[in-house]
């Protein structure tokens, strides 16, 4: 089996050192994923975010973001739009490849294999992280909402362009070396070896691993719905499975309020969760006894700008 890089000794960190990213994804989705997201940075309880450039709430943590350059903050590449009521659409504009026939990116991945030309999916993402550049952001990595540029739909990916754009800021980028994890095929790994190849001639950083857990809340809407305490043993388990490495575990924090019931088609109470998750004494406690080593994506931005 593929075995995980030697990133952690060149963090500086000890033989069999595990480290942990703490990210939250959908930063400027929504007011309820700000709130959230900027309160757990602020008391250090997460140790990055990404920015979805094109959602109606960016400019609010954006705005942030500028106030806050200590902090780890990226890009959350977006060619997606999933949700039934609230859309959003390319900053490049609606005449490309990249829109449904509403005039929005579309609501799967697959569609984008399908139907995106590569030169609109290549002027549509730079075109995302130059708006962050432009508004003060010093953007520390990038990753990608719903996984729209890996493949996994159709085999179609857009990592050449993704990889390119990565190199040029000279930016780490979120890729798993290894499918070992939660929510990873093992069938997987060929594709990531070939992925981490190309990534490694370009001189980008990868993680080891990226973890996560199931987006939705099990059972949902029935009476054997998934509880709080079920989610946070599942959490458990997953951080005291960590192997040696640097593993990013991604979240998707939000304030289960009105406003976020009215955006989201399910699961509000799975994003609320996920704030509370992250400010549980039980996790911070796990995290302690199991000698985990929190690193932000700042490391490997400034390990990769570093003498190659």
């Amino acid at each position: 089996m593929t075995t995980a890089s030697d990133l952690t000794a060149r963090l500086g960190m000890p033989d069999g050192a595990r480290a942990i990213i703490l990210n939250a994804d959908d930063f400027g989705m929504c007011h309820a994923a700000n709130t959230a997201i900027m309160d757990l940075l602020d008391s250090g309880r997460l140790d990055s975010t990404t920015i979805m450039m094109p959602c109606a709430w960016a400019p609010e943590a954006l705005a942030f973001a500028t106030r806050r350059t200590d902090l780890d903050i990226g890009v959350h590449l977006v060619l997606t739009s999933e949700w039934s009521d609230y859309r959003w659409r390319p900053l490049t504009g609606s005449a490309s490849s990249l829109v449904d026939a509403s005039g929005h990116f579309p609501a799967e991945a697959r569609a984008v294999e399908e139907h995106a030309d590569a030169a609109d999916v290549a002027a549509e993402l730079a075109a995302q992280l130059q708006a962050a550049s432009d508004a003060g952001v010093d953007v520390t990595h990038l990753d990608n909402h719903m996984g729209s540029v890996y493949g996994l739909e159709t085999g179609r990916d857009f990592l050449g362009e993704v990889f390119a754009l990565a190199a040029r800021h000279g930016l780490p980028f979120r890729l798993p070396r290894v499918a070992d994890g939660p929510e990873l095929d093992p069938a997987l790994q060929p594709l990531l070896d070939r992925a981490a190849a190309a990534a490694d001639a370009l001189g980008i950083l990868l993680p080891d691993r990226t973890w996560t857990h199931p987006f939705a809340l099990a059972q949902e809407g029935t009476p054997h719905e998934e509880t709080y305490e079920r989610v946070r043993d599942g959490f458990v388990a997953l951080l005291r499975a960590v192997p040696a490495g640097v593993t990013e575990i991604f979240l998707h924090p939000m304030v289960d309020d009105q406003e976020l019931r009215s955006v989201v088609d399910f699961s509000a109470a799975k994003r609320g969760y996920e704030r509370r998750l992250l400010t549980d004494p039980i996790i911070a406690a796990t995290i302690a006894e199991e000698g985990l080593v929190r690193v932000g994506w700042r490391a490997l931005r400034d390990l990769q700008r570093g003498p190659r």
